[in-house]
């Protein structure tokens, strides 16, 4: 049985910076917390669990210490509050996410009605919309534009997971709509190239995995890229999950993962379908 691991397969560029920053900070003041998880790998949250670093839902009864603001960027007014409470703040937000976040703000002051693409329930897109004013809204596809108030000039940006086909199609329901539509591709580069390989690798074997977060997003988009072309697709977060019968009669599998994937966790993965083409 012949494996093939994805080239792109783990950390991003946003999400091996947070890391490095949240680890850097160990030791360095007792009370370091993150504000939601740094990524979306329960594993590497772990980790920085056991090294004295726990995560806040929110700033409620913190008064000082070290914050450590995650990935996907918290709401505004969280980091307006941080500052007046004059806690330390670590800003790992990755910088596509921030740039989707001046964007939002600057259509704003500009006048413009916000589109925002992506999922509403998202830590990222909530950061995204804190920083815009009253007319910000969310759609997860073009159905929902039909949804909208009425407005002349829209500006659109995307959550930086989405894909470029979910983007297109808003926009070209916005052009229907308003006189004046100003659109941000702010998708992530990386984000796009995985997909693109992970629809390449699993058109030409006869199963896929894909290692990552069940809460990570861009793991998710991964896992139904894959679902299309090749229905033998399973989504793991560890080894531990995989079951010897998924590659009943399989020649070739590939394996991909997620942004917020670490190199340790894809290791084990290829370790422990290696063992199994040994047993066989």
């Amino acid at each position: 049985m012949k494996v093939t691991l994805a080239k792109q397969a783990g950390f991003c560029f946003g999400v091996k910076r947070a890391t490095q920053i949240a680890f850097e900070a160990v030791g360095k003041d007792k009370n370091t917390y993150t504000l939601g998880p740094i990524i979306h790998s329960p594993q590497v949250v772990g980790k920085l669990e056991e090294l004295g670093i726990h995560v806040l839902e929110s700033l409620n009864g913190l008064n000082s210490g070290t914050v450590i603001i995650r990935s996907h960027g918290v709401e505004l007014k969280d980091i307006i509050e941080a500052r007046q409470k004059n806690i330390d703040v670590l800003d790992a937000t990755c910088p596509f996410v921030k740039k989707a976040q001046d964007h939002v703000k600057d259509l704003s002051e500009a006048g413009y009605g916000v589109v925002v693409v992506g999922d509403a329930d998202h830590p990222e897109v909530q950061s995204i919309v804190s920083y815009g004013g009253d007319r910000v809204y969310v759609v997860a596809t073009d159905t929902d534009v039909g949804k909208l108030p009425k407005m002349r000039k829209i500006g659109i940006v995307a959550q930086t997971t989405q894909s470029f086909d979910n983007l297109r199609n808003v926009v070209c329901e916005c052009l229907q709509r308003g006189s004046e539509v100003r659109v941000y591709n702010t998708i992530c580069d990386a984000t796009a190239v995985r997909q693109e390989e992970a629809k390449e690798l699993a058109g030409r074997v006869d199963c896929m995995l894909v290692v990552g977060g069940y809460n990570s997003a861009n793991t998710r988009r991964l896992v139904e890229v894959c679902e299309e072309i090749q229905p033998r697709t399973h989504h793991i977060e560890t080894a531990a999950e995989i079951q010897p019968a998924w590659f009943d009669g399989a020649e070739c599998v590939g394996v991909t993962a997620g942004a917020s994937t670490p190199k340790w966790i894809i290791d084990e993965v290829m370790n422990k379908i290696e063992q199994l083409n040994k047993s066989d």
